[in-house]
Parts: structure tokens; C-alpha cells; sequence
């Protein structure tokens, strides 16, 4: 996507985030690789009551180095995003998107539709997973 933006400034103005924390992936502590939003609460649209009530992590704001796309940066973070639930003893993670393409790439992370809605004027993919104890290393090993 052309929103990736790796300059350190843009990324310590969204630290200041108070419903969640921003999370960083980097590649030997000299190389932005990616970034995420986990909050403790979803977005009051999209779910139900009972949803909003579920223990769960929001992510949100995802974004990763085009130039490391073969290593599947997003898929680490979206499976480490699972496994944190988990740990926490946590029962979910959700997120959603406004792109098909987008709820596709989530679908191959695990991630399944729970509805589509539509919220001001766009049509936004509701999506969760179980939150799991994953192994993150196994999948990336070939």
C-alpha cells in the first residue's frame, strides 16, 4: 500500500494513543519493518453487544516494508497479535478493513469474516480470530 511511512516521527506521534499501544517490528534494531495498533476495545461500530464484551485485542493500523513482503512481516504481527491475546487470557482478536483484497490476505492469516457493514458511507470487513497459544517461529522456517 503507499501509506507505508517508516519515518520514526510519524510512528512516535501515533505513540500517544490512548486506547491502545503501538508495536513495532524491526530487523536487528536498525530497520523499521512494520507496525501495529493493539487496543483493549474495538470500535463501538460493527459489533455486537455481546462482542463488545468479549475479552479481545483490536488491531488496528497495520502496516509493513513492502521490501520485506517475502518474509511476511503482517502475518507475524497478525499471528503475534494471537498469541498476546492468548497470553493474556484473552478470547479474541479482532480487526476489520474497508478493501476485499485486504479481508482476503486477513482470511489467510486465520482471520474469519464475522459481517460486513457499512459505517459512513464505506463497507468495512468485520474480522476475529481465537485467540491462541502459536508458535511463531514453525510457520517462517522452510
Amino acid at each position: 500500500m503507499p501509506s507505508w511511512r517508516p519515518q520514526l516521527e510519524d510512528l512516535v506521534s501515533q505513540c500517544d494513543n490512548p486506547c491502545g499501544d503501538v508495536w513495532v517490528l524491526e530487523q536487528d534494531g536498525e530497520r523499521l519493518v512494520g507496525r501495529t495498533t493493539l487496543q483493549e476495545h474495538a470500535p463501538p461500530w460493527g459489533w455486537t453487544e455481546q462482542e463488545k464484551g468479549e475479552p479481545s485485542l483490536y488491531m488496528t493500523t497495520s502496516m509493513t516494508d513492502p521490501a520485506f513482503r517475502g518474509f511476511k512481516p503482517g502475518t507475524l504481527m497478525a499471528w503475534w497479535a494471537v498469541d498476546r491475546a492468548a497470553t493474556l487470557g484473552l478470547w479474541w482478536v479482532r480487526r476489520d478493513c474497508m478493501f476485499p483484497e485486504l479481508a482476503t490476505y486477513y482470511s489467510s492469516q486465520g482471520y474469519d469474516l464475522v459481517r460486513e457493514v457499512e459505517f459512513k458511507g464505506h463497507r468495512l470487513f468485520m474480522m476475529a480470530r481465537e485467540a491462541e497459544r502459536l508458535d511463531l517461529a514453525e510457520p517462517f522456517h522452510r
